[in-house]
């Protein structure tokens, strides 16, 4: 298991070059079995990310682009009235492959973003009083521009929590930078892709994120670490229960990926950052963005022991 999944990270750092922290968080997001959201300026590879992903473990892939005019049907799926039969026929949403790019989230209204939550959180949608279930494995990788940019709706803090990580990507190094430079267009090398897990050795392997062994003295470092958010004073919105149970979920598949069967406390900071950085607000900018700063202040005054 191991060494299929370090050939999932090699293949994927192929492609995209110098981004070998933000894809290993990726891909322990999708073993943890939560969604991830990129955030990032255009252009820095998260749409790359996905597709590779989706090629590397052999998920069907579909791509939403975001806009101001998509319905939520556009994103579910519509049933059209068939004359032949005289009944009205379903047809299934982009929903409803296994790894789905929602691209561009906060460019869409929020009645089309709302479309996403039962699917992430679910695993079911609902249309027309029909309750469908969604493929199994199921990953949502969402992205979205910074809010400074124009015609983007912020996404509500209940939405942001359905994320399991936020990731960033940045700027690559320029080693990195000049090797895409110099190399073949990323785009290109996709189609030679071959899958490297087949389904029943990824359910397998997510099935066994859950038991990874996480010690009192593990959890305890959790709560502690949730319990300052919700005691000190410089935090305007703490980690829910739901958020604590993220990060320790990210923190056993970070330790698997890493070959060990047991979590250390180095194995939730390494994730804290991505888990908790979206879900955090400062007191003094409450509608800002300080969830990094108060992050690293947990990792500096909340010690493992």
């Amino acid at each position: 298991m191991r060494t299929q999944l370090d050939s999932c990270l090699a293949a994927v750092n192929q492609v995209l070059l110098g981004k070998d922290r933000q894809v290993r968080l990726a891909l322990a997001c999708l073993l943890a079995r939560g969604h991830l959201l990129l955030e990032d300026l255009p252009g820095m590879g998260k749409t790359t990310l996905s597709h590779t992903l989706a090629r590397v473990l052999g998920l069907s892939y579909q791509r939403i682009q975001f806009t101001s005019d998509l319905l939520p049907g556009d994103i579910l799926g519509t049933s059209v009235f068939n004359r032949e039969s005289g009944q009205f026929i379903f047809h299934p949403g982009p929903i409803f492959a296994e790894l789905v790019l929602a691209d561009e989230i906060n460019r869409a209204t929020p009645k089309s973003q709302s479309a996403l939550l039962e699917a992430m959180e679910e695993g079911q949608v609902t249309i027309e009083g029909a309750t469908r279930p969604l493929p199994e494995p199921f990953f949502v990788i969402a992205t979205q521009n910074p809010s400074c940019q124009g015609g983007t709706f912020a996404l509500p803090e209940s939405q942001l929590d359905r994320f399991l990580m936020r990731v960033s990507l940045g700027y690559p190094a320029r080693s990195a930078e000049k090797a895409l430079l110099q190399g073949e267009a990323r785009r290109d090398l996709l189609p030679r892709l071959e899958p490297i897990l087949d389904h029943a050795a990824l359910a397998r392997i997510q099935a066994e994120v859950p038991a990874v062994h996480a010690s009192d003295a593990v959890i305890d470092y959790v709560l502690r670490l949730a319990e300052a958010t919700r005691t000190q004073p410089a935090f305007a919105l703490g980690l829910s229960p739901r958020g604590s149970l993220a990060l320790l979920a990210a923190a056993r598949a970070w330790a698997m990926l890493a070959g060990r069967d047991y979590v250390i406390p180095e194995d939730v900071q390494a994730v804290l950052p991505s888990v908790a950085g979206h879900r955090l607000r400062d007191q003094a900018d409450p509608a800002g963005h300080g969830g990094g700063a108060l992050v690293q202040w947990l990792l500096r005054e909340v010690t493992p022991f």
